[in-house]
């Protein structure tokens, strides 16, 4: 009792220095990491040990990594997240994803198969646009990964050491807590970043003031002297060597850029080094930048008169998303906003709940005056853990600035379906639990939100009067994403188990396009432990 006393006097104390410091001026100013700079300074040419195309979740921790040993040169084609509000502030979070500008932190794309989704264009990546929330991957997840463990398990400490904190739960996350476990998804697992079957609290990005931190954070731990990071810069291909001739051996030695001003550079490996062009430009821009420079299905790659490198079909097959549907509860009370902070974890699902957020808003976006950020009540989603359903990336011109065409194929396998109706009636309980019941208007029954939620614009899918009645028409036709689309260079397939381009030197691919399935609730824990 006297030291959980203790711990929470300390936590009150650390929190209300905190509040001094933002209050009075001297809290989260722009960065001043004197290695930021604009692609437009760079010169037209230079030279490095290690390129890294995108300094994202994965792309940050390995740049600060790698610049201990060796000169590092991070090509990122977004801006920096320092001194945005939206990207800082969680009460922005739906407004970060909604804005739409042409170098905003947010990228939207629609895939074919007409399900909205964002991509990140900003230092951090992902980790600027997310929810927050930080779990890591199982265990069982980490061996079938291929990790080792013990440093899988250090790597993650020194993230969590720098960007994740311990969530102050609201009142409507307490009670979903509950609600949970009075459904039966138990056991109660308490505060963890662990990934363990029931309930639990897990780690978060947003600090007790609200602000986010990122993957950006863990440039602090570069060494100033060997690394360079350019802001909005755009890579257009990948160069190679010894690509013609009887043997063929095609050698990455660098990589062409364009600035904002669309200037064009170059930026090489060292001749006396053997470092290497390493792909960090997640499960979109990374498939999509190999087969613009050549390495991909080589009659896909031949209908745009793209060079072959190598006939390498694989790239941009095997692309996932982890479909999501949620259910919209209204409450006759004003509700704190609230990211995701409790988690349930059910047989092949997660569910995941926040507040004060119009989802809607962010798919539509667009700036809108029309469609409010925010809703009275908490939203309950379900997203499937590992869906079998598989798709592909193909290009749709020869823009590395344009989305690629991607196609999901969400429920093509009819276990993906099944399990999409288990997770539905998991929520659809515990909405109806004695603990959230305080939170929902009494004459509003599940089957009643069910209606509702299946009255909102949530994609651009065909719909069916159904949907307010058949879980699996719901499942289908109300499909979201949650943004956890992985592969397009998967492990054993496009890389090998040392993330080495298989067929070509001197590159290699570190990010979630590697992923067979998504690591924990959420992957952006695993993507920066990856990354470290």
């Amino acid at each position: 009792m006297e030291l959980g006393r203790q711990r929470m006097l300390i936590s009150v104390a650390a929190a209300a220095i905190i509040i001094f410091f933002c209050f009075n001026g001297f809290c989260y100013a722009q960065n001043s990491y004197g290695f930021v700079r604009q692609a437009a300074d760079s010169p037209r040419v230079s030279y490095h040990d290690y390129i890294i195309v995108g300094g994202g979740t994965a792309g940050c921790p390995l740049a600060a990594t790698l610049s201990k040993r060796f000169d590092v040169l991070v090509l990122e084609r977004g801006g920096s997240p320092y001194g945005n509000a939206n990207i800082s502030n969680l009460a922005s979070f739906i407004e970060n994803l909604a804005y739409l500008t042409p170098t905003s932190p947010a990228q939207r794309f629609v895939s074919e198969d007409g399900v909205i989704n964002t991509r990140a264009r900003c230092l951090g990546g992902g980790t600027c646009i997310n929810a927050g929330f930080y779990s890591r991957a199982s265990r069982l997840e980490v061996k079938d990964m291929g990790f080792n463990p013990k440093l899988a398990d250090q790597s993650f400490q020194w993230v969590e050491r720098e960007l994740v904190f311990w969530p102050q739960l609201t009142e409507w996350t307490s009670a979903y807590r509950a609600g949970l476990l009075e459904a039966g998804v138990t056991p109660d697992n308490g505060f963890t970043y662990q990934h363990l079957d029931g309930t639990k609290v897990g780690g978060t990005t947003f600090d007790p003031t609200g602000h986010r931190h990122t993957a950006a954070d863990l440039l602090k731990y570069a060494d100033p002297a060997r690394i360079t990071v350019l802001l909005r810069a755009t890579a257009q291909r990948i160069l190679f060597r010894n690509v013609t001739g009887q043997h063929k051996n095609p050698q990455a030695y660098g990589v062409v850029y364009k600035d904002e001003a669309g200037n064009i550079h170059e930026a090489r490996l060292k001749g006396c080094s053997s470092g290497e062009i390493i792909l960090s430009a997640g499960a979109l821009g990374s498939p999509q930048l190999l087969m613009l420079s050549g390495v991909g299905p080589a009659d896909h790659l031949k209908s745009f008169s793209i060079e072959v490198v190598l006939d390498q079909p694989m790239v941009g097959h095997g692309i996932a998303d982890n479909p999501m549907n949620i259910f919209a509860v209204p409450s006759p009370e004003p509700l704190t906003i609230t990211s995701v902070q409790v988690v349930g974890i059910g047989p092949g699902y997660y569910m995941e709940s926040l507040t004060g957020f119009n989802l809607v808003a962010a798919l539509l976006g667009g700036n809108s005056p029309t469609v409010p950020y925010f809703f009275q009540g908490g939203v309950v989603g379900e997203k499937l853990a590992r869906p079998l359903s598989r798709g592909y990336l193909r290009l749709k011109n020869l823009d590395p600035e344009d989305n690629p065409s991607v196609t999901y194929n969400y429920f093509t396998e009819p276990e993906d379906l099944r399990t999409c109706v288990e997770a539905l009636h998991t929520v659809m309980r515990v909405i109806d639990t004695q603990a959230l019941s305080e939170f929902r208007y009494p004459n509003q029954t599940v089957e009643y939100l069910q209606a509702l939620t299946a009255n909102l614009v949530v994609n651009n899918r065909a719909r069916s009067a159904e949907d307010a009645t058949s879980l699996e028409q719901y499942c289908s036709d109300l499909v979201m994403t949650i943004w956890h689309f992985h592969g397009g260079c998967e492990v054993g397939k496009v890389v090998d188990h040392e993330y080495r381009v298989i067929g070509v030197g001197g590159l290699r691919v570190i990010d979630g396009s590697t992923f067979s399935f998504s690591p924990g609730t959420n992957p952006q824990a695993t993507l920066m432990m990856l990354g470290r």
